[in-house]
């Protein structure tokens, strides 16, 4: 049976996934490294691996015996794209509440 593909809010709602991706963040690791930081079994971290990487939020290279794990940008595009939505959303209500607060008080 196929796994259902998660969106990125899904992909980053994980407390594990996003300390992998914060540990990518410093340098490459191969699964190993990577899995020496958590309480769980060598395969449910290979899954949430899986998950990053099918997400765009990795890369996975293979060097010699070892598979190493890097960021990609991909994934962080989606989260990137829907928070600038919500940034220009907030600065233009903000400009309009200052707009109205600058007639209102006087000078």
């Amino acid at each position: 049976m196929a796994q259902p593909t998660l969106d990125t809010f899904q992909v980053i709602a994980d407390p594990s996934r996003r300390e992998m991706l914060r540990l990518l963040s410093k340098d490459s690791l191969t699964i190993n490294s990577l899995a020496e930081n958590f309480d769980m079994s060598r395969p449910a971290v290979s899954k949430h691996i899986k998950i990053l990487y099918t997400a765009g939020f990795i890369s996975i290279e293979d060097i010699g015996r070892e598979r190493y794990c890097t960021l990609k940008q991909d994934g962080f595009n989606e989260l990137q794209e829907w928070i600038s939505y919500f940034d220009k959303f907030w600065a233009s209500k903000l400009k309009k509440l200052e707009t109205l607060l600058n007639k209102k008080l006087p000078k």
